[in-house]
């Protein structure tokens, strides 16, 4: 092998350890809450345009919920995470109906996501948008803006619990239960 394939050779490994140790040392995902709102504070709130329009003219608003506790979930059909946890929150929101509200806030165009909900049966309340959910995301305290993000606020609109990822059906019963 020639001194130059053997320089490539080189170089291809150099960058490839580079990229891995820069992998392995990246920081974590900032925790929820340490931007925007945080576990003990009110809920920020939001006004996102409603999936079914006949909604509160067109709109699904925060204050729709006042004095009710309510589970608020940051998603997107394009999202795998978020796609297998909506049967859970469904259940959820079944189980616990007159008790606790789950709201979807879909990063996404109305289109997909009302084909989604049909074809997973979701009856909750769900509204989307693009930027302004993304901003709503970010106030609710999901300082990584990653997906899938769930919060729970009691019925005095306290955010009680914060989870960034795929929640699962244990986990969020265990989050009522300690909190609500």
């Amino acid at each position: 092998m020639s001194l130059f394939g053997r320089l490539l050779i080189a170089a291809a490994i150099g960058i490839a350890l580079g990229a891995g140790v820069s992998w392995f040392t990246r920081e974590p995902p900032p925790a929820p809450g340490t931007v925007g709102a945080a576990v003990g504070d009110p809920q920020p709130g939001f006004v996102h345009a409603a999936l079914n329009s006949k909604q509160n003219g067109g709109q699904i608003s925060a204050d729709d919920f006042a004095g009710q506790a309510m589970l608020v979930n940051f998603w997107a059909t394009w999202c795998a995470p978020c796609r297998r946890e909506m049967p859970a929150l469904q259940a959820i929101s079944e189980r616990h109906s007159g008790r606790l509200v789950v709201v979807g806030l879909a990063i996404d165009e109305p289109e997909p996501v009302a084909a989604f909900i049909a074809e997973l049966g979701i009856d909750y309340p769900i509204a989307h948008g693009q930027a302004d959910v993304m901003q709503s995301n970010r106030r609710w305290g999901n300082a990584a803006g990653a997906l899938p993000y769930t919060v729970l606020v009691d019925a005095e609109g306290v955010i009680r619990w914060q989870h960034l990822g795929e929640v699962t059906a244990r986990e969020l019963e265990q989050a009522i239960a300690a909190h609500l």
